[in-house]
């Protein structure tokens, strides 16, 4: 019997999902040239069909990439690559696609391509990049792990760049309390790099996302990662900056994020030491200063209700926005409804751990159905 995955592609979409890669498997053809050749034909398609002249006529930086295009000159065959990536569980978001990240679809360049591994959800909406310095302090590894934790607590997805020191701890920190967490990588998702978080690489595939712009095979080149920074800023609705020395890829990350009209955070340091000064430069410049998860939550709160046009509230279905979507919602509703009481008395009431009862009126809060009160005190809101 034949093996389904050496067939030719059989239907529109998976034909759609060729071109779109062949595009990203052209030599040489950055994202900016895609989009534009996107932006004047119509379809990825339709770009692969074009003809050198018309492709010669999009005006782009360079004409040897649109040459090998012509000449379906690609880096590998793009039927066999699409068979490949199915074998591996590995998915396109292509720019249009319902489920893109709406986030980032908001952004001036935003990837027209993305290799994805595990699910990107609804609810990833909200999410907050935790980023810092490789060669980070024991304290700012703690602190960084620790805010994730809190944050991914009330239902926030952390997003941030794989890399080791802060980054890592980020990422620890949503999965020890089985959060959400989102990994953008500067290399192609089939590349072990580094090669030291092999093992969190597998949490991150289990329960959240591993997401590049990068092909298969792409190295970790020192290039790719300005071009990364942007999209874990994009993703984010803001971005916080744990340690940083004055030259560093995280304060990239904070400039892209004003740039992106996000929010940034700074977590302050020892006074002379030369990780705090990028995060000190940040706070003097504006930024806000974050000591607690609880920083941040102010601060996003406002935005929470301010979702980019035509995308969803943070719920796996957009269909669910004024509505609870769970037993446990509809709980806490009607112990709430015209009274004000502090968490600790909610979560005592429904036998609830506090993590998963500020989840939930974080999840509620979302929806406009609860109201958050000075000192965590919570009321459902007058218009349920």
């Amino acid at each position: 019997m034949k093996d389904s995955n050496s067939r030719s592609p059989s239907t529109g979409w998976e034909k759609n999902r060729i071109s779109w890669l062949s595009l990203k498997l052209v030599p040489g053809l950055g994202n900016k040239s895609i989009l534009r050749l996107l932006q004047l034909f119509g379809s990825p398609e339709n770009v692969v069909a074009a003809d050198l002249k018309d492709l010669l006529e999009a005006g782009t930086r360079r004409d040897e990439p649109l040459r090998m295009l012509a000449q379906k000159r690609f880096v590998r065959d793009p039927e066999k690559e699409w068979q490949y990536l199915r074998s591996k569980n590995f998915h396109l978001l292509c720019q249009g696609d319902e489920d893109y990240p709406a986030n980032l679809a908001e952004i001036s360049d935003p990837p027209a391509v993305l290799f994805v591994s595990g699910p990107l959800l609804a609810r990833d909406l909200v999410s907050i990049a935790v980023v810092g310095s490789r060669y980070a302090s024991p304290s700012g590894i703690l602190f960084a792990e620790r805010l994730s934790s809190d944050l991914a607590s009330c239902g926030v997805t952390i997003v941030s760049g794989f890399a080791l020191g802060i980054d890592s701890a980020a990422h620890r920190g949503a999965l020890r309390v089985k959060g959400r967490t989102v990994a953008v990588l500067g290399s192609g998702l089939d590349v072990n790099y580094p090669s030291i978080n092999a093992d969190l690489r597998r949490e991150i595939g289990q329960d959240g996302a591993l997401v590049t712009e990068s092909i298969l095979g792409a190295p970790p080149l020192s290039g790719n990662f300005p071009a990364r920074n942007r999209i874990i800023s994009g993703l984010s609705l803001g971005v916080v900056v744990v340690e940083a020395a004055e030259r560093s890829g995280s304060l990239i990350t904070a400039r892209l994020a004003l740039e992106q009209g996000r929010e940034v955070f700074a977590v302050p340091g020892v006074a002379r030491s030369a990780r705090s000064k990028g995060a000190h430069r940040l706070i003097r410049q504006g930024a806000k200063l974050v000591e607690s998860a609880e920083d941040v939550l102010e601060e996003i709160r406002p935005l929470l209700r301010q979702f980019p046009s035509g995308s969803p509230a943070p719920s796996d279905k957009g269909n669910e926005l004024k509505s609870p979507n769970s037993s446990e919602q509809t709980i806490l509703l009607k112990i709430l409804d015209g009274v004000v009481k502090h968490i600790d008395e909610i979560a005592a009431e429904v036998n609830f751990s506090i993590q998963k009862t500020a989840a939930l009126l974080l999840e509620l809060e979302l929806k406009g159905l609860v109201c958050q009160l000075p000192g965590k005190y919570f009321t459902a809101h007058p218009q349920t």
